[in-house]
């Protein structure tokens, strides 16, 4: 340069980025990445509330809320007592309660077969009101409407049994059937269908 050009001075020019430009920057970038993550998080929680826009998943929504709104299905069709053969067998030491207890169940509707005096494998040695027997087939149908006209008596099943009739065992505890206007409403509740399920909110 031959000495022509001299600096003088003592300040320098700097070259770097303002400070000022960097930070906006930066907190640009902070600012756009917590509004996604928020967003995010607020889809999926709407997702999680209405099934996510899924057909499939709103499908199942619906069919769940039909299902507890629809009524229970009926109870099994049951026979009519003038359908059902009762035999009563006295298995105590009292004379005269099977006649007795055959002819008010004949009353109230139900076909009397045998009876007399139970076998030995019950006599004497049934402790409670009584015993209802019957094939397998009757436990839900025949021994249910029979159980309606003695509160608290056993209800079991032969395997072996052939048939169709029951008998009705009378016990030591037995004093007489139930009372005929509960008889009926108890033979009533078993043919009426379950109340529906209240609803769930959002169905």
């Amino acid at each position: 340069m031959g000495g022509q050009y001299r600096i003088t001075g003592d300040k320098y020019p700097r070259m770097r980025r303002p400070r000022r430009r960097g930070r906006l920057v930066v907190l640009t970038v902070t600012s756009v990445a917590v509004l996604g993550v928020a967003g995010w998080g607020t889809v999926q929680l709407v997702d999680v509330f209405t099934g996510g826009g899924d057909p499939a998943a709103a499908v199942g929504t619906k069919a769940a809320c039909a299902a507890e709104a629809s009524p229970s299905p009926r109870p099994k069709a049951l026979p009519e007592p003038g359908r059902i053969t009762v035999n009563v067998l006295n298995a105590t030491t009292r004379g005269g309660l099977a006649k007795k207890t055959a002819d008010e169940l004949k009353k109230r509707g139900f076909s009397i077969g045998e009876v007399g005096n139970a076998s030995k494998q019950y006599d004497k040695k049934v402790k409670g009101t009584g015993v209802l027997l019957g094939p397998a087939s009757a436990r839900d149908t025949s021994l249910a409407v029979l159980g309606t006209q003695l509160t608290g008596a056993e209800r079991r099943t032969d395997t072996v049994r052939k048939g169709t009739e029951v008998d009705l065992i009378i016990g030591e505890r037995f004093t007489r059937l139930t009372a005929k206007a509960d008889a009926d409403r108890a033979l009533a509740a078993l043919t009426e269908p379950k109340p529906a399920p209240a609803a769930k909110k959002g169905c």
